[in-house]
This record gives C-alpha cells, structure tokens and sequence, in this order.
C-alpha cells in the first residue's frame, strides 16, 4: 500500500511541476496534500503507532 502512495506523490509532484494554470496547480497542491497525509497514516498503522482498531 505505501508503495503505490509513494508512486501517487511522485507522479502528482511531477505534474505539479508542469502545471501552468493556477486552478490546476491548486487542485494537484490538494490531492498531493491528501497522498501524503494518506503515506503518513499508512506507516503510522504499519509502525504501530496507530490503533486501527474501533474504540468498543
């Protein structure tokens, strides 16, 4: 799973450092933003830092 979330970031900075418009950079800033958030919960789980668990 981190591996494809790793894969997703590099290939949103890439367009990211293509985009032109204002409106689409925003928009790639926003789904980058959510990816790596997304990477950092999944290695969180992995490490287990997180409880995945429900609380009852």
């Amino acid at each position: 799973m981190t591996y494809e979330l790793e894969c997703q970031i590099e290939e949103l900075r890439a367009e990211l450092r293509n985009a032109i418009d204002q409106c689409e950079r925003r928009q790639i800033e926003a789904e980058l933003d959510l990816a790596q958030a997304e990477l950092t919960l999944a290695i969180a789980e992995l490490d287990g830092r997180v409880n995945t668990e429900p609380p009852f």
